[in-house]
């Protein structure tokens, strides 16, 4: 059985900010691979499924991004599940729009959702981190992540959801570069690349 945390922040203000592409992610899963209804429990909402014959529970706390943790580890302990039985799926200031990148453990970048996690699990579990582009400057960083994406961003940010949805039984399968690239190639394939300056466009 794996776990899988998109994390993000609760109620409709918050629905469209880059600080909760980990919910739309982990939302689009339930939807690719017929997941069941989401329904309150431990601290958020939870939804059972299976990818590729794995068992998942989806899990989007909704305890506010830096109270995560509680969510995280509640449900944990009710599965009986170690910490690398656990992917958190969360927005990445320091990768360009639309890129993807997984990683156990390391760092946590300032991200309070990952901080909150690794305070109440440990620090081994797996990050499907989402690119979100930074604003260039520290001072503009928390009004960037808890924004709305812009207009303009919408057909990367559907596309990639998708992407990881269509490729995440390779996550259920701990086959994380494959995943990686699998999800490059299908982002290139609808037309979204990011060139050598880092900047996302048309491929």
């Amino acid at each position: 059985m794996r776990l899988f945390v998109g994390l993000g922040n609760p109620g409709a203000r918050h629905e469209g900010n880059r600080h909760n592409i980990g919910f739309m992610v982990v939302e689009a899963i339930a939807r690719r691979h017929g997941f069941s209804p989401w329904r309150r429990r431990f601290q958020g909402e939870a939804s059972e499924g299976a990818v590729d014959g794995e068992r998942v529970i989806l899990l989007k706390p909704m305890t506010f991004m830096n109270e995560s943790g509680r969510a995280v580890g509640e449900a944990a302990k009710f599965f009986k599940l170690g910490v690398g039985e656990i992917t958190v799926f969360h927005d990445e200031l320091e990768l360009p729009p639309g890129k993807v990148r997984v990683k156990v453990g390391g760092g946590i970048a300032g991200h309070n959702g990952l901080r909150s996690i690794s305070s109440h699990v440990g620090n081994d579990y797996r990050r499907v981190r989402l690119g979100i582009g930074h604003p260039g400057v520290k001072e503009l960083v928390h009004g960037h992540v808890l924004s709305d994406f812009a207009k303009s961003d919408r057909p990367w940010v559907e596309a990639l959801c998708e992407a990881v949805a269509d490729h995440v039984g390779l996550i259920a399968a701990d086959r994380d570069s494959s995943f990686q690239n699998k999800v490059h190639l299908a982002m290139q394939a609808k037309g979204f690349a990011s060139d050598g300056n880092g900047d996302k466009g048309p491929a």
